[in-house]
């Protein structure tokens, strides 16, 4: 009877999501509807009240320049208790080919953190191959006060001419965030077919090669939730301290924190939403962790990590 209930439970959750997530066209220009938490406190498990009494860092979120779009990301965080978002520029399949592109991103990222400073904390990009005008705005944006980076796919994590950039990064004692990939498999292994995906994306054997030459730097493998083989990549990560994951994204597949958890350890886990944020929110709640490792999913263990660099918040 208990699993039946924590089925339904989980089940109604991953549903308010996909059925809410709808509402995120308001970055595309839409605003976005509103649900009154009353609607969701009348059942015998209140939702929003659960939800609620948590402290969140949003470890995966998106700067956007529009100013509807800023709005609207702090109105659903507001909803749902996310105190803070660490904000990156959203991927896309190219992604800062010159220093001039990449200043631009990190301006966009700057710029929103302004907007709501107490709400937001930034991470920069860059390009590794120009080396120079990276490391140049590494030290502007980190003088703004920015607390991450976060890497796309012009070259894979593990590809020597990333070695410069991870090297500087050790030294500021921030964590690395990586918009990587593993293509969806049966029984734990990878097929291998084209996801049409960008060939110099890293994959889950690149953060590993790349976690075992640098072992004091901190990776983030991206949105554990965003359609990847999220059990495949927990599984290689194991062994290897260094490689977090954060659960972004809009999939809402049953028992992938409890599995990121028991594979990784309860914390080298992030909360994230990748602006799925009701699907990002309920994925937690409907786990069957305890309500200490919530509590480090939801806000703790992103905090510890800013604490290395004195950039974590009170």
């Amino acid at each position: 009877m208990a699993n039946r209930r924590n089925f339904i439970k989980g089940t109604t959750m991953s549903a308010v999501g996909m059925m809410l997530g709808g509402s995120l066209g308001a970055f595309s220009g839409r605003r976005p509807v509103s649900f009154p938490k009353e609607a969701f406190l009348s059942s015998a498990y209140g939702i929003m009240k659960d939800a609620l009494k948590y402290r969140k860092i949003d470890a995966y979120a998106n700067a956007y320049p529009q100013e509807d779009s800023a709005k609207a990301q702090i109105d659903f965080a507001d909803r749902l208790g996310i105190e803070k978002l660490i904000l990156a520029v959203p991927v896309a399949k190219k992604m800062g080919e010159t220093p001039k592109e990449f200043k631009e991103y990190n301006d966009v990222v700057i710029k929103a953190v302004k907007r709501y400073p107490s709400r937001l904390a930034g991470q920069l990009t860059l390009h590794p191959a120009y080396l120079k005008e990276s490391l140049e705005e590494i030290k502007r944006c980190t003088g703004e006060g920015m607390v991450g980076m976060k890497l796309y796919n012009q070259f894979k994590i593990n590809d020597p001419v990333v070695y410069p950039v991870i090297e500087q990064f050790i030294r500021y004692k921030m964590i690395i965030h990586v918009h990587g990939e593993s293509q969806l498999g049966v029984g734990g292994y990878r097929m291998k077919y084209d996801a049409n995906n960008t060939p110099t994306i890293s994959v889950p054997e690149d953060f590993v090669e790349i976690a075992k030459r640098y072992p004091e730097a901190m990776f983030q493998y991206a949105h554990i939730g965003g359609g990847g083989d999220w059990e495949y990549a927990c599984k290689t990560f194991k062994g290897y301290p260094n490689i977090y994951v954060d659960t972004g994204g809009s999939n809402n597949d049953e028992n992938m924190v409890d599995f990121a958890v028991e594979n990784l350890g309860e914390d080298r886990v992030f909360f994230g939403c990748d602006s799925s944020f009701y699907q990002g929110v309920g994925k937690i709640l409907s786990s069957r962790l305890t309500e200490m490792q919530k509590r480090k999913i939801f806000f703790e263990n992103y905090n510890n990590i800013l604490k290395l660099s004195g950039r974590n918040f009170n």
